[in-house]
């Protein structure tokens, strides 16, 4: 009878620090096309959406409903759902616009926040969104998808190591062919196509993996120049916001070419470094390609393939628990970090501002 009712205990002590475990996570937000990663997240050990903020019920019903989360969740003002509900972090996905909101909402309860690239539509709320989080210390980062690459975390080692020389030129390549073609959903291409919500087109919704990428290889500097060319070429899709873009960073000893565009036929998310003595080809998440010079035209190349990054930096959740719990400490200007960030909407900023004056924008 004693060792069953140790057993008990046992049991129930366990599913006590097992619950203890989960980071309370708090959802702001339903209308990016990216909400299912969290929603789906919900079935994880390690995680548990206490609360959903979502005005919009028709579309909160048709999640929720899909992914088995209770409408219980679910209020339509999100100071009520972070009151109410008190989770330790809170995962933006929502528009762009939005995000400064949310960190108003969010830092001074305590509560750690994540939003989906990039940190804002505007250096202003950049920096409003920085101070808030100093202020109250809180962590505040932005999820990229390319973070997570295992070929991106293998090309940067390759170059820190010297294996291609010092870094001259940097190409990088995002995009698809243009969210009403890819037919993403009614309620995130409302705000994606708006240039308040969204702070442009393709400039902005894929330029920002370039810029975040480029911050993090170059080690925190800021460019000292920005130009960008826009265009428009699917003004029936996308009538208030470029769709094309091509935007030219310099730095001391390097220049980048930053390639965003919801007019490649088919959707990417590449990489080219080129040192001194060699080049790096992101082609894709798992694969990696290292070309090393040999004479004019010649070269040797070594190829490798990955499955998926080692825990915690696989997965965006993961990382962020991580954060929170301090068994990761952000250098400054990782991927992730609010310092990258806030250099990336800088130099999205200038480029915005090039592309519309059709002159080169120094930065102060």
């Amino acid at each position: 009878m004693a060792r069953k009712v140790f057993l008990i205990i046992f049991i129930a002590i366990s599913f006590s620090s097992f619950s203890q475990n989960r980071l309370k996570i708090g959802v702001a937000g339903l209308t990016h096309g990216h909400v299912g990663w969290i929603l789906e997240a919900n079935k994880r050990s390690d995680i548990d959406i206490v609360g959903i903020s979502e005005p919009n019920k028709e579309l909160a019903e048709r999640l929720t409903k899909q992914y088995g989360i209770s409408m219980d969740l679910v209020y339509d003002d999100l100071e009520k759902m972070l009151t109410e509900t008190k989770p330790e972090a809170v995962t933006a996905f929502g528009n762009i616009f939005d995000h400064l909101s949310v960190v108003e909402a969010a830092a001074p309860k305590g509560i750690h926040v994540m939003v989906e690239k990039p940190l804002a539509v505007s250096l202003d709320h950049a920096n409003k969104m920085a101070k808030l989080a100093r202020k109250h210390q809180i962590h505040l980062i932005t999820n990229y998808e390319t973070t997570w690459y295992p070929s991106v975390e293998k090309a940067e080692q390759l170059l820190s190591e010297g294996k291609i020389g010092e870094m001259r030129k940097l190409i990088v390549r995002d995009g698809h062919r243009g969210p009403k073609k890819i037919g993403v959903s009614p309620e995130f291409l409302e705000w994606l196509t708006d240039p308040k919500l969204n702070g442009g087109g393709a400039i902005i919704d894929f330029g920002c993996y370039g810029a975040n990428l480029s911050t993090w290889l170059h080690q925190g500097k800021r460019p000292i120049s920005v130009t960008a060319v826009t265009q428009q070429l699917q003004a029936e899709n996308n009538p208030k916001v470029d769709d094309d873009a091509t935007i030219i960073l310099t730095y001391e000893n390097s220049q980048v070419i930053l390639e965003p565009s919801w007019n490649w036929p088919i959707g990417r998310k590449d990489m080219e470094i080129y040192g001194l003595t060699g080049a790096l080809f992101a082609d894709n998440g798992k694969t990696l390609r290292l070309r090393m010079a040999e004479g004019y035209d010649g070269f040797d190349e070594e190829l490798y393939k990955f499955e998926k990054r080692d825990s915690p930096y696989d997965d965006p959740f993961t990382f962020f628990k991580a954060v929170i719990l301090g068994e990761i400490k952000l250098s400054p200007y990782d991927l992730s970090s609010l310092e990258n960030n806030q250099i990336v909407v800088e130099i999205l900023e200038a480029a915005v501002e090039s592309s519309k004056t059709h002159k080169t924008v120094f930065l102060k």
